[in-house]
């Protein structure tokens, strides 16, 4: 029987990145994996995605118009812009594989494409496609097992009409019509890159009042509108009667206050979220506990078995390729070393890919007033920073949350706009030294930038900003918000 001082079972973000801090300590370690390294971070998820998404925006560029300048007679290829799609995935697989192959070749890590089972605390089984199966010991076990997307009882997902975001890569051209049930982030984020193409009329099923529920209503309505005005259809309160797939196509049935309306479509996509791979994996045969939902209950990334521990989406912290990527190196320092903090998950840093795009870290609006957390805000429109002004891109805003008190420590940060993810690492770092704003309010930015409209947001909340809140109280707004709720504004000018 084959010895390693730890098995992971899954080469996703999480396990790939739990690799290769094992080789960071010298430990020789199995990889089990029953699909390909990389996972859906990288083949049907993350990276295929905002490939899809990047395409669709350097697309919407050559068809801009007003900027001085045209294009005529551009082509849209269908199969060409699955390929380029194709060829970015393979780009990061083969550099993920060729560590996996060099850390072969010196007997660190020996790679199992198989599925693998816990035997026991200490044993794990492998089967293999060809049938035969192979019991390694392991001192410790990851568990880094990945999700799929959840299906729905009564509607038949065949991967060819009716789509899971596995089967996006399986259409043969853009579809004339299109509904996505589920208008969160995924949700949204196709929606953007279908109707950025313009080939397919695009309708999406929200059960809410408005899409992303999770967001601040200021910055779900920017996106709702860009997407209506790029002509999606949202059934905003919407509730999903029947789909069927009826000659080939798609026929579904909404109530909406009452009234029910049937469309017919050609495609349709479920984007209702993700469960976690936990079938057939011995979970239950040596006592780790899995709560109702399928996610693993575990103490700070240790299941309830000492050698065995759970990262990525099968824990309910959030599922994200760098907070499973975060988890996995530090369920291999945990076993190897001494980190040197715990995980800290307010202070995540997420972008998501829609028109605009939105990034964010720590708290928002919506969770302070959940939290009931007395805040202050800042809000300041792209309009009024120089970057997005020579870019003709003035779409978006800065929303910044600090403390209501004189420290005016940072809470969170909203950036939706043009380079939004390039915006909040500032942010996330004051966050996570548990500073105050007054540290942003006299840094010197690059002039010009993108990054300036967070100074200005800074010099509001300080009660020193050039542009001021008091003569464009329509775009930048500076206000505080009670424990219980109730807003006042901030005026600092003084007469």
């Amino acid at each position: 029987m084959k010895k390693f001082d730890l098995c992971i079972i899954g080469g996703g973000p999480s396990g790939y990145a739990a690799a290769m801090r094992a080789m960071d300590y010298g430990k020789r370690t199995a990889i089990i994996e029953r699909g390909r390294i990389g996972g859906a971070g990288i083949w049907n998820g993350a990276l295929s995605s905002k490939t899809l998404w990047e395409l669709s925006v350097n697309y919407t560029i050559s068809q801009s118009q007003g900027m001085g300048f045209r294009v005529y007679d551009s082509e849209l290829i269908f199969s060409e812009v699955i390929s380029q799609m194709n060829q970015a995935v393979h780009e990061k697989y083969t550099q993920l594989k060729t560590q996996i192959d060099y850390f072969q070749r010196q007997g660190l890590i020996e790679f199992f494409n198989g599925h693998g089972k816990l035997k026991t605390k200490n044993e794990i089984e492998i089967g293999f496609k060809d049938n035969h199966s192979e019991l390694i010991w392991a001192d410790n076990t990851i568990l880094a097992i990945g999700s799929r997307p959840r299906y729905i009882p009564n509607i038949e997902i065949d991967e060819k009409i009716i789509l899971s975001s596995d089967g996006i890569s399986s259409l043969e051209d853009f579809p004339e019509s299109m509904v996505i049930l589920g208008a969160g982030v995924i949700g949204s984020e196709f929606a953007t890159v279908f109707s950025n193409f313009g080939k397919t009329k695009v309708y999406i099923i929200d059960k809410q009042d408005k899409i992303l529920p999770f967001e601040d209503r200021d910055l779900a309505n920017i996106v709702s509108n860009n997407l209506q005005n790029n002509g999606v259809t949202i059934h905003h309160g919407a509730n999903l009667e029947r789909m069927d797939i009826i000659d080939g196509k798609v026929e579904y049935e909404i109530s909406i206050d009452g009234r029910k309306e049937i469309y017919n479509v050609e495609k349709a996509l479920i984007s209702v979220g993700r469960v976690p791979n936990i079938e057939n994996l011995g979970l239950e045969d040596i006592g780790i506990k899995i709560n109702e939902r399928g996610y693993c209950i575990d103490d700070d990334t240790q299941t309830c078995v000492d050698n065995i521990y759970a990262v990525g989406d099968f824990t309910a912290d959030i599922a994200l390729v760098n907070v499973g990527e975060l988890e996995g190196r530090y369920a291999v320092e945990r076993i190897f070393g001494n980190p040197l903090k715990k995980i800290n998950y307010d202070n995540i840093s997420t972008i998501m890919f829609l028109n605009p795009a939105i990034a964010g870290v720590g708290f928002n609006e919506t969770k302070c007033r959940e939290m009931k957390i007395p805040y202050k805000v800042a809000t300041m429109h792209f309009k009024y920073v120089n970057r997005a002004i020579a870019m003709r891109k003035t779409e978006g805003l800065f929303k910044i949350l600090v403390t209501d008190d004189e420290n005016m420590n940072v809470l969170g940060m909203r950036a939706c706009g043009k380079h939004a993810s390039s915006t909040i690492e500032s942010i996330a770092l004051l966050i996570d030294k548990n500073l105050s704003i007054r540290e942003l309010a006299e840094l010197i930015h690059p002039h010009p930038s993108i990054t300036e409209g967070i100074q200005e947001c800074a010099r509001m909340l300080c009660g020193k900003s050039i542009i001021k809140p008091e003569i464009f109280n329509m775009d930048l707004k500076c206000y505080r918000v009670s424990e219980d709720g109730r807003m006042s504004p901030i005026n600092y000018i003084k007469k």
